[in-house]
């Protein structure tokens, strides 16, 4: 099994603050995650002033502000995203950001960072998602919210304005958060993988690590999940996150996973189980004492462990067969 990408979604969970953005990026590195991903954007060029907050933002901010006051103060600077990409390479951990618009692309672009990341948001996008496909050779794209025809019109859109699809995944996910266990349907990400031929993965908003786990049994390629440094703090997306010891025990768990799947897929005893046949499989052995010249007869044997005698499955074969010598009680047989 090829190793699954874990991108680290740090988001906006920063608050605005350079000091917890290089934290984010220390406890993705020390989980072991492939990627730490931020977000990039200039609030006034994404969302309308007029634009409401989602019920979970009401939730998880102050409902005096609108939504447009409240991600202005989740911006990072150009600064800011140059100190962080030296942090990510001072800790071994790939910097990845989300752009929410075209002059975001531009700044990603002049970084260096080769990766594009779509947000379900932007799926019908269509200018974004033409210079998308014209900035970066490889790209991730979100498809929460989307019908199956919109994906297709989406992913048509990437490929014409010059995306190879053979270097698109599509992530399965639902944008609520946290999304209800019963909103999953984890199998729709077999059903864009199979109908679309192409490589797919899972973005998590639920709670706990158990779906990301399941995406990974099922195929998943890239697994992408919020994480924060406390679940409590003022914010968006704090409540549906992972914190640092949940997200290093997600990506253990994936590790884990991978290694339990690399398996030929034929059954056979592995090296490390062979040891123990002897241990738990049984023999033929003598249930009273038997003197040679007896028959042998199911009065007079039984099964027990060890497993280094005689096979009881060739338990017909030594019925009613005499005795070659004398065998005491729990001894075993031999012909």
């Amino acid at each position: 099994m090829e190793k699954t990408l874990i991108i680290a979604e740090a988001g906006v969970n920063h608050n605005g603050s350079l000091d917890n953005a290089m934290l984010l990026v220390d406890y993705a590195a020390l989980a072991g995650a492939d990627y730490v991903k931020f977000q990039t954007f200039k609030a006034d060029r994404i969302i309308s002033k007029f634009a409401p907050k989602a019920d979970y933002q009401l939730k998880n901010t102050d409902e005096s502000e609108s939504q447009l006051e409240m991600v202005r103060k989740l911006e990072l600077s150009i600064a800011d995203h140059e100190i962080l990409l030296r942090h990510c390479e001072d800790r071994g951990i790939h910097f990845l950001s989300t752009a929410f618009d075209l002059e975001s692309i531009d700044l990603l672009v002049d970084l260096g960072i080769k990766l594009g990341k779509i947000p379900s948001g932007e799926l019908t996008n269509l200018p974004y998602l033409r210079k998308m496909a014209q900035s970066f050779p490889e790209l991730i794209l979100s498809t929460g919210m989307a019908t199956l025809e919109e994906i297709k019109e989406t992913l048509k859109a990437l490929t014409d304005a010059g995306a190879d699809k053979d270097s698109i995944t599509l992530l399965h996910c639902n944008t609520e958060y946290p999304t209800p266990m019963k909103d999953v349907n984890l199998k729709a990400m077999l059903s864009i993988r199979d109908l679309l031929e192409i490589k797919v993965g899972y973005s998590d908003h639920t709670e706990g690590i158990e779906v990301p786990l399941a995406a990974v049994a099922l195929g998943a390629t890239v697994i992408e999940k919020h994480f924060t440094l406390d679940k409590n703090m003022e914010g968006p997306d704090h409540a549906a996150s992972l914190e640092p010891g949940e997200l290093k025990a997600m990506v253990r768990s994936i590790r884990n996973l991978e290694m339990a799947l690399s398996g030929s897929g034929f059954k056979n005893p592995s090296p490390s189980e062979l040891k123990n046949i002897a241990i738990a499989r049984k023999s033929i052995v003598a249930a009273q004492d038997i003197y040679r010249g007896e028959r042998l007869t199911e009065d007079n044997l039984t099964v027990k462990r060890p497993g280094t005698g005689i096979n009881p499955m060739k338990w017909d074969e030594v019925l009613n067969t005499l005795a070659i010598r004398d065998f005491k009680a729990d001894e075993l047989i031999e012909l």
